[in-house]
């Protein structure tokens, strides 16, 4: 059996399936399923990665259980067959509108909900193709030097990438965060402009999660860090939860991690900017 003969059968669908290419990613290939009146959009890694799609299917389950307005893609089937891991999910029409006021309403109502006292998740994850360490810590800024930045850094290093200020910068992670002790918040995780979006009925949409639940603030940042949210998605959250002061200085800090992990995943053009990250962040 081929994956493909897997996928449908793991959908219970009927009829003639058709296949066509939708996206290839750097880490996963999807493709668009036309079968028995319904669009499914499916994706496939190597079965060695098979635990990144795992983890997708956990966070956006995750993120359609918290009872906010946003659409996220419904698992319909994920399995294994041979070589090939995949992940089918329900279609998403997106209209091709940059994410707007609908989203920042509808993230500010999924920040809100009620995680409990502790940040983490219930598992580790994967931003991008990178491990990500969940495990669960009282203490927010001891989460975010030590799951967080700490794991990339470490990384770096092992692949040859000494970033210049590393161990001054997460020895001044209490500093940076002193006194900031955010709600815990269900995030997105990985919130930029690919993986966002309006549906044609208007409704807004996020996918390819990297969930856990820490900082709101996080999300937020990066949504500044590659662009494509327009005035009226920061308008709409700040109207619906108003970020505390302080906000810009700390988005740097999140920024930061993700900086570090385009270093890990694409190489040394992104040490130069992580490194003025850290000088700034540093001061004189």
């Amino acid at each position: 059996m081929s994956w493909q003969e897997a996928a449908v059968e793991a959908l219970g669908a009927r009829g003639a399936p058709a296949w066509r290419p939708a996206a290839k990613g750097a880490w996963t290939t999807a493709w668009s399923l036309a079968i028995g009146g319904g669009r499914y959009f499916v994706k496939i890694a190597p079965r060695a990665d098979a635990a990144m799609l795992d983890a997708e299917a956990d966070g956006l389950r995750a993120l359609a259980a918290c009872g906010a307005s946003l659409r996220v893609p419904c698992v319909c089937a994920h399995g294994e067959d041979g070589g090939t891991a995949f992940l089918a999910l329900s279609w998403l029409d997106l209209a091709g509108e940059a994410p707007g006021a609908s989203l920042g309403r509808a993230l500010a109502a999924l920040h809100r909900g009620p995680q409990g006292g502790r940040y983490g998740w219930t598992r580790d994850n994967f931003i991008g193709a990178t491990p990500q360490v969940n495990g669960w810590l009282d203490d927010w800024a001891a989460f975010f030097r030590d799951r967080r930045l700490a794991p990339q850094i470490a990384r770096a290093l092992r692949a040859g990438h000494r970033v210049r200020g590393a161990d001054a910068l997460l020895a001044a992670v209490p500093r940076l965060l002193a006194g900031h002790r955010p709600q815990p918040s269900l995030l997105h995780g990985d919130l930029w402009s690919g993986n966002a979006g309006v549906l044609a009925s208007g409704a807004p949409a996020i996918f390819d999660p990297a969930v856990y639940v820490g900082d709101r603030e996080a999300d937020l940042a990066m949504t500044r860090l590659f662009g494509g949210f327009d005035a009226g998605f920061y308008r709409a959250y700040e109207e619906a939860s108003p970020l505390p002061p302080g906000h810009e200085a700390r988005s740097d800090l999140y920024n930061l991690y993700h900086v570090l992990n385009h270093l890990n995943l694409f190489g040394a053009s992104y040490l130069a900017r992580a490194e003025r990250m850290i000088e700034s962040l540093l001061g004189p």
